[in-house]
Parts: C-alpha cells; sequence; structure tokens
C-alpha cells in the first residue's frame, strides 16, 4: 500500500495544516460537582508557572505543531480560556455554562508518553 506511518506531531514540513496532538481531558470529582468551574480556574493557574515543564515532557518535536496558527497556542505562550482552541488549556463552552465540568489541555504531541503526562499534571494540579 506504499503507506508510512508514525507518531510525529507534524510529520510533512510544508503545507499550511494542523499537526497531530493527543489532547488530554482532565477533571477531578469537585472539577464536575455544582461550582467546579472555580476549581477547573484555580487548576489552569496552577498549570501556567509549570508551563515549560509540561512541554519537556508533552511529546518530541511539539515546537513544529505548537505554533500559534491552526488552532494552537505557541509552545512560548500559556493561556486559557472557553471554546478557545488557541489556548493551551481549553475550557468546554459546556463547562462554562453548567458552572462544572472538565478541561482539556491541548499542548501534548501526538507522540507523548501518556502515563507521564497525566503524572505531571496529577502531580501539578493535585499534589
Amino acid at each position: 500500500f506504499n503507506v508510512y506511518v508514525t507518531l510525529h506531531p507534524k510529520p510533512i514540513k510544508t503545507g499550511d495544516w494542523n499537526g497531530a496532538g493527543c489532547h488530554i481531558n482532565f477533571s477531578t470529582k469537585k472539577m464536575r460537582a455544582p461550582g467546579g468551574l472555580a476549581e477547573i480556574i484555580a487548576t489552569c493557574e496552577k498549570m501556567g508557572p509549570k508551563h515549560i515543564e509540561h512541554i519537556a515532557i508533552y511529546g518530541e518535536d511539539n515546537e513544529a505543531r505548537l505554533t500559534g496558527n491552526h488552532e494552537t497556542c505557541s509552545i512560548n505562550e500559556f493561556k486559557y480560556g472557553v471554546a478557545d482552541r488557541g489556548a493551551s488549556i481549553r475550557i468546554p463552552r459546556d463547562t462554562n455554562t453548567e458552572g462544572c465540568g472538565y478541561l482539556e489541555d491541548r499542548r501534548p504531541a501526538s507522540n507523548v508518553e501518556p502515563y507521564a503526562a497525566t503524572a505531571k499534571i496529577m502531580d501539578t494540579c493535585v499534589n
């Protein structure tokens, strides 16, 4: 079939197209409970100062994908927002409307080691 399979976040360097990410949806019991939006925002605030630490384990060559274009935030910036596909962390519109739910970390690349990423999120946000 002449097919080449890769987990590289941006295997083709030419053209105007999105890369491949492995977004992580994350919540705790407090986030899913009534009023949990405050906990989600507090979690986002905890993640900002550790942005570089997270990026370091979120996959190789992620800078090719996180350019600030194609619904990504620049690898050098951290921001979060409601329904913002250009943010590092997206708070879904339904979560904002309902006042509780989950967040989506949009930074991990397609080649991220998911257990290391989950451990880093837990260490930053829960411990």
